[in-house]
């Protein structure tokens, strides 16, 4: 279309050359006067004229015509990706405008290209390689550095884990973290800069996965002890003070560290093994380099099996509750049972919460778990309300349900879907997350206290309460931990402890619960410092719900000792 709008260009003009060539001409030779000879002789050099400025006109549209179809021809290339050839040179010498534009273009193109690939692979904060860019380029050099004889051309993967970073970014803002964060990147490539690889492997590879965790692996690397200085290495680089803006920052690191092949070949295996040597670091006290072990490995392995476990006991119905009474510690009545979680396993018998719960607050099981406790309470309730049952049942609230309102939703429609009688509830909260919890999840908590349940505070004694705060938590009981119950029959220092706890307790407008009794000595010495209630294996042991109810109708009965 534009060859043809070039042509139709050099037509015109060749005929107003042509034109104007006629009307000179014929000036010219008029003389005066004009016939038919004189026309016919200012048409000659009209014709003339005319085809010489077309042919000089149709030479050069040939050329620009040829220089537009090899500019097609390069943009087309460039459509498919191909932005480092060379633009063609007849461009620049018929069209050097174009050329011009053409090279701008590729310039931009590239830059931008750049500019995207940067942001898709590389952390902004550090410069170093994203979790993508990392999982690939290490998977990479695995591949292209096979296990030879002897374990030759294995590997170090080292997990870094900051600590103490979420202090800094808390306290000192976001905009600080991100330049302690690209500190510590530079403190890692000068770490990896000064170890001394073999010839022709490739240079140490540093990523940073995500938040204040950062991956360091070595390839041809698979001597634990060079391991373990290179580690050691990188423990002293972060233990150094960091200057951020003038304030003087120290925060420290865990490491864990896995081998190839002796800890996996894959990375996904490699970054498994990782992982669990840094969470051994932490929990070793921090500021530790680990390296991976067969008893860590076998820890996976239990914690991968009890996962399992737990999943299917959920579709196989396999949890149950059992109760234990709550008794008046001066006259023995039953005022209450507290619900305990068992896992009836079908291989290893009756399991209790410490065997399973951790694990199932780690993978949030959990909430699972809550969900069938809260239907299961709220039937039992029910249940007991129509058989004339007055005690309360006490259930105790994982740290994972605390955290969500939702759940006390969930377990005030229970109650009122089952119709159970609110005033039978008892919901028992730990004393270190009733101090931390939500003003949200409070709200629900009252709520369920308006409708007539009762809410304790469980394991007092244990962390650091703010009295202010307590005094305005919507509770009603207070339960001792057992390490302050359980040297006071043979320890006036506990008993003197004990009972300032109780008249704290009692200050606060509530009842005082001792639980864990393990003795009837036990027993007296709270009744007489003043406790209401006492829970324990002296008063009676955990039992399922038909003995319970047996209990609490008075075949078996407790009598204080006073």
């Amino acid at each position: 279309m534009d060859e043809v709008s070039l042509k139709s260009r050099a037509i015109v003009f060749a005929m107003c050359a042509g034109a104007v060539a006629f009307i000179l001409a014929l000036v010219a030779t008029s003389g005066g006067g004009v016939d038919i000879t004189n026309v016919s002789r200012a048409l000659i050099p009209a014709v003339v004229c005319a085809a010489m400025c077309w042919a000089s006109a149709e030479r050069s549209i040939s050329a620009t015509a040829a220089a537009i179809d090899a500019a097609i021809a390069r943009l087309a290339r460039a459509a498919h990706g191909d932005l480092s050839s060379e633009i063609p040179a007849e461009i620049a010498v018929n069209v050097p405008q174009l050329a011009t534009a053409m090279h701008s273009l590729f310039h931009q193109l590239n830059a931008n290209l750049d500019s995207v690939h940067r942001l898709a692979m590389f952390d902004s904060v550090t410069g170093l390689a994203n979790r993508t860019n990392f999982r690939r380029s290490c998977e990479r050099m695995l591949v292209e550095s096979p296990i030879g004889p002897g374990g030759r051309g294995g590997g170090a993967l080292f997990f870094i884990d900051l600590d103490r970073f979420k202090a800094v970014n808390d306290t000192m803002g976001h905009a600080c973290g991100d330049m302690l964060l690209g500190m510590v990147g530079n403190r890692l490539r000068a770490v990896a800069d000064g170890v001394t690889m073999p010839p022709g492997s490739p240079p140490p590879l540093i990523g940073r996965l995500a938040g204040d965790e950062f991956t360091i692996f070595f390839s041809a690397l698979s001597d634990p002890s060079e391991a373990a200085r290179i580690g050691r290495g990188v423990l002293f680089a972060l233990a150094e003070p960091f200057d951020l803006s003038g304030t003087e920052v120290t925060i420290g690191a865990s490491i864990g560290i896995a081998l190839r092949p002796q800890h996996g070949e894959s990375l996904t295996d490699l970054m498994r093994a990782a992982d669990a040597a840094m969470y051994h670091a932490k929990a070793g006290g921090r500021g530790r380099a680990e390296h991976f072990t067969e008893q860590l490995a076998a820890q996976i392995a239990e914690r991968a099996a009890l996962e399992s476990d737990l999943r299917e006991a959920l579709d196989r119905n396999e949890f149950t509750l059992v109760f234990q009474p709550q008794v008046g510690a001066e006259d023995g009545r039953i005022v209450a049972a507290e619900a305990l979680l068992r896992w009836r396993h079908p291989r290893d018998g009756l399991r209790l919460p410490g065997s399973f719960l951790e694990r199932a607050e780690e993978t949030g099981l959990i909430v699972e778990i809550g969900e069938w406790v809260v239907h299961t309470v709220a039937e039992t309730i029910a249940r007991w309300g129509r058989m004339g049952i007055e005690q309360r049942l006490a259930v105790n609230v994982s740290p994972r349900q605390l955290d969500h309102a939702t759940f006390f939703r969930r377990l005030r429609e229970a109650m009122r879907a089952a119709n159970a009688p609110a005033h039978l509830l008892e919901l028992e909260i730990s004393e270190t997350l009733a101090m931390h919890c939500s003003s949200e999840v409070l709200d629900a908590v009252a709520a369920l206290r308006a409708d007539g349940a009762t809410i304790a505070i469980d394991d007092f004694g244990t962390g650091y309460s703010n009295l202010a705060r307590l005094r305005s938590l919507p509770i009603d009981r207070i339960k001792l931990d057992r390490s302050l119950i359980e040297h006071i029959a043979d320890d006036a220092d506990a008993r003197s402890i004990a009972h300032a706890v109780i008249g704290l307790i009692h200050g606060l407008g509530c009842e005082a619960v001792g639980e864990g009794i393990e003795s009837h000595a036990q027993a007296e010495i709270l009744r007489i410092i003043g406790c209401d209630v006492i829970q324990g294996y002296a008063v009676a042991s955990p039992m399922d719900e038909d003995a319970f109810i047996s209990w609490s109708q008075g075949e078996v009965r407790w009598a204080s000792a006073g």
